[in-house]
C-alpha cells in the first residue's frame, strides 16, 4: 500500500513542478490502478472469508 501511495506523490510532484509529464502521467496511472486492484482483492477476501 505504501509504494502505490508513493507512486501517486511523486507523479503529482513532478506533474506541478512540470518535470517530465508523461513520466508523471505514467506514476499517476499506475499507483491509481495498484490501488483499484488492491481495494478489489480487500472485498474479495473479506466477501469469501464471510461465505
Amino acid at each position: 500500500m505504501g509504494i502505490v501511495i508513493a507512486l501517486i506523490v511523486v507523479g503529482i510532484v513532478l506533474l506541478v513542478l512540470g518535470i517530465a509529464v508523461k513520466a508523471a502521467v505514467f506514476l499517476l496511472w499506475i499507483g491509481i490502478i495498484l490501488l483499484v486492484v488492491g481495494a478489489v482483492m480487500g472485498v474479495m477476501r473479506r466477501v469469501h472469508n464471510k461465505v
